[in-house]
């Protein structure tokens, strides 16, 4: 019976040619990548310019626009703190009194959570008066009144009143209605422009993830359908939106239209450095009545936790990335239930995961006994197989592969099945890709040294940056591919090798995909790689225990004897393969034929 003992000599000069060939393509890319880098940031620089001159343009529209004319009003809550800016009568800064952002000076969750301020968010109401000039309420000066927890922006422009009321209530949810009366000396138009700009602000420490789930997400058809876009346009011009919001990693501003937008569309763009991540515009049109304006919206600034979400009965909770279909249906069904009803026990959020993690290793443990019990049946077939190699090993491959096939169908061997326990986690893995990056309860949770079990931990900083891994190692991520390393090993020894030449040795790939993982674990969640680590060493102990405690070799090759003996009746995809094979070995023959022929 031969013996797993790692890699050999050729394996391991493979390894190192294919990880050579692999950190080649890194740099190249990241060479690529940091001049396009580059270029994006002059060209953001060039529109930060324009943009700038088109504000101070459109203030000299009003000569009213002075420093001292702008003034503010402020409403708070124990969930919210809200401020508004007469220039515009908008709201001007937004900070979610319960939560706390991240400070890249300490490495601590210690500033204030704004998700509006520095004026990164502004919004108007644009329609043209009967002169065909461009009026938009952005560039309005509004006198503030304030009255309990109401605030009242009025302005007056050519005669007409234009009203923002603003009204805060309790679940993050601040109320806005807008009235005008004597528009309809100003304007012919049915219908106004709603414009939004916002620049999404760092406020975890993770920037890539955060900015990867940054994009725009609605609702239509009366809340039923919902949808997100996180490319570089948004075109919904055919449906009417109930809302439109900006989703961060872990927040959302939303603006709900009663009445909705229509003709809706919008642009984002990457910000590569410092304090915004994106940069999204939105544009829309709510309807006028007899050419006034009386519209109510409902603006909501609110964490993405999932029960505050449904409560809302908007469709909301789609906000919150867990997956579509079962992916979703096992994160918000079981990973949050469970962790929660474990958490709920007193217990840390990394030992809750511990927990969880071994709970779902009980789950799958019938399809890894199944999975194991093959491995070792294959191990004990294995001489049979290496004789056949060395019976046809100058013969036709086809008849090398026929005989391997017949082996097994003899020894009841069903080769597929060792897809299925791979087969099964491939949905567990991505749900756990969705859950551990948004799950609001880990936010800020830390275990040993990572700080926050939703970003990665850099306890082992770097000098300078690594292509694809960054400046920092985590430890982890580290510990997670050792571990997986190791599984590889001890399972590596199952596989044959390749037999026909000019065909990838298996065996060196699988070594390699550890290596890949880290890469891909480095900048994850610190506890989708403590899950993982755990999940990965649990395996081990489970082929540990089953190798020597539960399967017994001897049995299992008398049990593949008394296989033999049985007349096997041949399976629907074991006579397809046999088919296929006997066609490829007819049609390779008859060219041949026509070769000699010629």
């Amino acid at each position: 019976m031969q013996q797993n003992n790692g890699l050999d000599k050729s394996q391991m000069i493979s390894f190192a040619v294919l990880c050579l060939v692999l950190f080649g393509f890194m740099f190249y890319f990241q060479n690529k990548q940091s001049k396009e880098e580059q270029l994006k940031a002059q060209q953001q620089k060039t529109e930060q310019v324009k943009s700038a001159v088109k504000q101070t343009q459109a203030s000299n529209i009003n000569p009213n626009v002075t420093p001292n004319a702008i003034q503010t009003a402020n409403l708070s809550n124990k969930e919210l703190k809200i401020e508004f800016a007469s220039l515009g009568g908008q709201v001007s800064k937004v900070e979610l009194a319960e939560y706390r952002a991240y400070d890249r000076k300490t490495d601590k969750a210690d500033l204030p959570l704004n998700l509006i301020t520095k004026n990164n968010s502004n919004y108007g109401f644009q329609f043209k008066d009967k002169t065909g000039k461009v009026i938009n309420t952005k560039d309005l000066v509004f006198a503030p009144t304030v009255n309990g927890n109401a605030v009242t922006m009025t302005a007056n422009y050519n005669g007409a009143v234009i009203q923002f009321i603003y009204t805060l209530l309790p679940k993050y949810t601040l109320d806005f209605k807008v009235r005008t009366q004597g528009l309809l000396n100003i304007t012919f138009d049915n219908k106004a422009d709603f414009i939004w700009n916002y620049n999404v602000r760092n406020l975890e420490k993770g920037r890539a993830q955060e900015q990867s789930h940054s994009e725009f997400s609605y609702a239509f058809n009366n809340y039923k359908d919902y949808d997100y876009d996180g490319r570089t346009t948004m075109d919904e011009e055919k449906e009417t939106l109930n809302w439109i919001g900006v989703k961060q990693q872990f927040f959302a501003s939303v603006i709900e239209a009663k009445t909705g937008f229509t003709q809706s569309k919008g642009n984002q763009e990457i910000i590569e450095e410092g304090e915004y991540l994106k940069k999204l515009n939105y544009e829309g049109f709510v309807q006028m009545t007899g050419s006034e304006l009386n519209q109510d919206f409902t603006w909501y600034f609110m964490p993405l936790d999932l029960p505050l979400l449904k409560s809302y009965d908007k469709n909301f909770d789609e906000i919150l990335p867990l997956g579509w279909s079962f992916i979703g249906w096992m994160n918000r069904g079981f990973f949050i239930p469970i962790y929660n009803f474990i958490a709920s026990w007193g217990l840390t959020a990394g030992w809750a995961i511990f927990l969880l993690t071994i709970l779902v290793k009980l789950i799958l443990s019938p399809i890894m006994y199944k999975q194991h019990k093959l491995s070792a049946m294959m191990r004990v077939i294995r001489p049979e197989i290496d004789e056949a190699n060395a019976k046809f090993k100058d013969a036709d491959p086809m008849k090398k592969q026929q005989a391997t096939m017949e082996i097994y169908r003899k020894a009841g061997v069903n080769q597929m099945a060792g897809c299925l326990p791979a087969l099964v986690q491939i949905p567990i893995f991505y749900a756990l890709f969705r859950f551990f990056p948004n799950f609001i309860d880990l936010r800020g949770q830390g275990f040993w040294f990572a700080k926050d079990l939703t970003a990665y931990d850099d306890l082992i900083k770097l000098p300078f940056k690594v292509p694809f891994l960054g400046d920092h190692l985590s430890i982890f991520a580290l510990a997670c591919t050792i571990v997986i390393l190791i599984y590889t090993i001890m399972t590596s020894g199952n596989m044959q090798q390749p037999q026909q030449e000019g065909m990838p040795n298996m065996k060196v790939l699988m070594y390699i995909f550890p290596i890949t993982f880290l890469f891909f674990l480095n900048t994850s969640a610190s506890g989708l790689s403590w899950y993982y680590f755990v999940s990965n060493a649990i395996n081990i102990l489970i082929i540990l225990v089953i190798k020597y405690l539960i399967l017994d070799e001897k049995k299992i090759h008398a049990q593949i004897q008394a296989n033999k003996e049985k007349p096997k009746a041949e399976g629907k995809f074991q006579k397809r393969m046999r088919e296929m094979m006997e066609k490829a070995q007819e049609q390779q023959k008859y060219q041949e034929q026509q070769k000699k022929k010629k």
